[in-house]
């Protein structure tokens, strides 16, 4: 593949496609985008921006993807998660009693943003950022981002008015607002939740009992937004709801494609979004790349995570120059979209089109579609996202990691969402340094006359008394050096017979400049003290940098072995030269 292919995917898959795939990308492409325009509507309210913002996002960001990025299921636009780190980011960011307008082009401006970002670490090839995001924490900040998308959109179920807020205000501000409930408004939010959940679940079932295709009941089951949509207006419409029942509804989505236009420069606007914009990146980059590389494995493909940061980038400049807001890859649009058979990334581009032209013809369709009926549209998206098995696996397996995960939760419900996962994520990298700084640290023994050894706490073994083997489970390195000496030298003291210590680096793969420095000084320590220190199992790429400097030269008479129990067999020659026979 040339380096033009690898910039420009759709170059290399474009070629060479195969009229068979069509009909699975056009029924792909036909049943994401029936999904897509209820969902980037009522995602697009969740950011505080008029429906059509969603609509807008989901037609260029689609088709560039479709050209730069490598996956060939996944399904880019507007998702919650990071809808709602909009909304938060333009909140910090703008005025209060900034206008309609104001917002509209803030919101392009950090879709913009992110998409340089992305494209700034693509160009860097530095998709390895994203690790700095475990599991986790991206876990615990969707569960509780999931929880406070939900709360805000409950206001709009119960058709009341409550101010944005702090969680706490939030719930504060529906409890008070409970006795003004619109109960029309509720009830067909409620009828929409029902008639979807139904749809998802035993819908399908009856389906798959009659024997209709695949692809039928894709069709059917999936569509649940669109028909609640379909419905709610028509209702609100027939019974004129909104004016006998003051049933909040859409109003007035403009008609027309989007117009291309550059985001204006603001200097002291575009730096504070920078920040929101880069954590945003990242968010939806772990996303969508998460998402890309489970749908690619199952059909044995692969993807390029640095191109992934292009191909994200691109969509998100998109989206930027065409009114829009930032979008990724989302999970259950994905999901469907692999299920529905797309073959390649002309799917995405399709599901573009099909959203195109719904915005230029079919718009004036959503006038009367309550806001309560996207409410129910999001609620029953976000549902899934609320992960409370995850949060007791991960307490149960690592307190460290569980931590974390509880953690981020916690903040991310008490102060706010780009504080929660920054709190997870220096966390994290607390517990790692604190865990990895106390590196385990096990006494081997030989088991029965193998070459097999093990820690002599779990296992019946055959020590020597005079030969210390001691196997370091950890990477050595400046933040575990003074652990390293200590826990050695007290275990040298606490076996006063020992006079030749085996250091087993079977599970290091890196000694830095510091750990080097403190080998030479246990070296000379012990040398005093008439103990001779070894090395056993060390690896290729570190034996080459010790090489390099005089390490090895400090290391004699102590030598350097292939494996321990090599070690072994040569240690007892020399220590025990009467044929001693170590005990169990």
């Amino acid at each position: 593949m040339s380096r033009l292919t690898q910039l420009i995917p759709i170059l290399d898959w474009g070629k060479g496609y195969q009229r068979d795939d069509l009909p699975s990308d056009l029924m792909a492409g036909l049943i994401t985008a029936i999904m897509l325009v209820p969902q980037s509507m009522a995602y697009a309210m969740l950011a505080g921006l008029p429906p059509q913002i969603g609509l807008y996002s989901s037609m260029a960001p689609l088709v560039l993807y479709g050209i730069f990025g490598t996956s060939r299921a996944l399904a880019v636009g507007p998702v919650a998660i990071v809808s709602l780190m909009t909304a938060t980011a333009l909140g910090a960011a703008l005025p209060e009693g900034a206008s309609s307008g104001e917002y509209i082009a803030a919101a392009a401006v950090l879709a913009l943003l992110n998409g340089l970002v992305l494209l700034a670490l693509g160009a860097m090839r530095a998709g390895f950022l994203v690790n700095f995001l475990s599991h986790p924490v991206l876990s615990g900040f969707t569960s509780a981002a999931a929880f406070v998308i939900g709360l805000s959109q409950v206001k709009h179920l119960f058709g009341v008015s409550v101010p944005r807020g702090s969680t706490v205000d939030t719930v504060t501000g529906i409890v008070g607002e409970l006795s003004e409930t619109n109960l029309t408004a509720f009830a067909l939010g409620l009828g929409a939740i029902l008639l979807m959940v139904w749809m998802r679940g035993p819908l399908q079932k009856i389906l798959e009992k009659r024997s209709l295709s695949p692809f039928l009941i894709q069709l059917l089951t999936k569509s649940g937004p669109l028909v609640v949509v379909f419905f709610g207006t028509v209702l609100t419409t027939s019974l004129g709801l909104s004016e006998t029942n003051n049933v909040a509804i859409v109003k007035d989505i403009p008609l027309g494609l989007p117009d291309v236009s550059t985001p204006f420069f603001d200097q002291a606007l575009w730096l504070s979004l920078l920040p929101s914009a880069a954590l945003i990146g990242l968010v939806g980059y772990m996303e969508s790349v998460s998402v890309a590389k489970a749908l690619a494995a199952r059909r044995r493909q692969k993807i390029d995570p640095n191109q992934e940061l292009m191909g994200l980038g691109m969509a998100n400049i998109g989206a930027g120059f065409t009114g829009g807001y930032p979008v990724t890859g989302g999970f259950s649009r994905s999901m469907v979209n692999f299920a529905a058979g797309a073959a390649t990334p002309l799917a995405s581009i399709i599901t573009a089109t099909l959203v195109g032209l719904s915005v230029a013809f079919l718009t004036p369709l959503f006038y009367f579609l309550p806001r309560a009926i996207l409410a129910a549209i999001i609620l029953v998206a976000v549902a899934s996202l609320i992960d409370f098995k995850s949060i007791k696996h991960s307490w149960q397996y690592s307190k460290s990691d569980g931590s974390a995960q509880v953690a981020t939760i916690i903040v991310v419900l008490a102060v706010g969402i780009e504080a929660g996962i920054l709190a997870g994520v220096v966390l994290s990298l607390v517990l790692f340094l604190w865990r990895t700084s106390r590196p385990h640290m096990a006494i081997v023994g030989q088991v029965g006359y193998t070459e097999h050894y093990r820690n002599v706490l779990r296992h019946e073994v055959r020590t020597d008394p005079e030969i210390l083997l001691l196997r370091v489970d950890e990477n050595l390195y400046f933040a575990n050096t003074a652990y390293l000496e200590t826990r050695v030298q007290e275990i040298v003291a606490d076996n006063p017979e020992v006079s030749q210590i085996v250091l087993i680096c079977s599970a290091v793969n890196f000694i830095d400049t510091s750990a080097m420095e403190t080998l030479e000084q246990l070296i000379d320590n012990f040398h005093q003290a008439g103990v001779t220190l070894h090395l056993a199992e060390v690896k290729g790429p570190i034996m080459d940098r010790l090489s390099r400097t005089d390490f090895l030269e400090h290391l004699t008479p102590g030598r350097v072995f292939i494996s321990t129990h090599e070690a072994v067999k040569q240690l007892r020659e020399i220590v025990h030269a009467d044929g001693f026979d170590p005990v169990i």
